[in-house]
């Protein structure tokens, strides 16, 4: 019919939630915002046999105008979209591929961030008006001709900086994207359909 029945806020366990959803089993639909902490749950509702919906954060916010940053009114919002048929919904990934999902969405982060640095370097050789760089940094041969470019040592270790970071990234991201095919061709294909 509508009316709040309970409306508190708990620790993040899976005991407490339990005995709090207890009375309420029956006929429950858990619907979370998809942020940093919700796999737990979605886990908690697959083992209690529990309907879970997964909401999409930044449409959240758009249809809602924006996060309170305080639980329980984030949470008032949570269930008015959802009682109105609002309620954007996102993609809950299954529990055995979350990890990988996680280990590819850090080597996003790690390979924008590689371009950033080429940038700098880029950005550092123009903003010093030197002849502009015809060099892959990709190469590590590239990379090293670029150690001995600027005859200032100041504006040099700046970009030797950006060179050390990109050599172990390099090292680090190949070693990654080998491991992320082993596990990714352990998932069910029927995932991705």
């Amino acid at each position: 019919d509508g009316k709040k029945v309970l409306h508190q806020q708990i620790k993040a366990d899976r005991l407490a939630l339990h005995e709090l959803l207890k009375p309420y089993l029956d006929d429950l639909v858990l619907g979370v915002e998809c942020m940093h902490c919700w796999y737990w749950v979605s886990d908690f509702c697959l083992d209690h046999d529990i309907k879970f919906i997964l909401g999409h954060a930044l449409y959240m916010k758009a249809i809602h105008g924006g996060k309170a940053k305080n639980d329980k009114i984030d949470s008032y919002k949570i269930v008015s979209l959802m009682r109105g048929g609002n309620f954007p919904l996102a993609y809950t990934y299954p529990s055995k591929m979350r990890a990988a999902r996680d280990l590819m969405r850090r080597r996003t982060n790690l390979v924008r961030h590689g371009a950033q640095l080429k940038a700098h370097v880029i950005n550092t050789n123009s903003q010093y008006n030197m002849p502009a760089l015809n060099v892959n940094m990709k190469n590590i041969c590239d990379r090293e001709t670029l150690r001995r470019h600027f005859s200032d040592s100041v504006v040099q270790r700046n970009v030797d900086f950006d060179l050390a970071l990109l050599d172990c990234y390099q090292k680090e991201l190949k070693q990654l994207e080998s491991f992320i095919e082993s596990k990714a061709r352990q998932h069910n294909p029927g995932y991705l359909a």
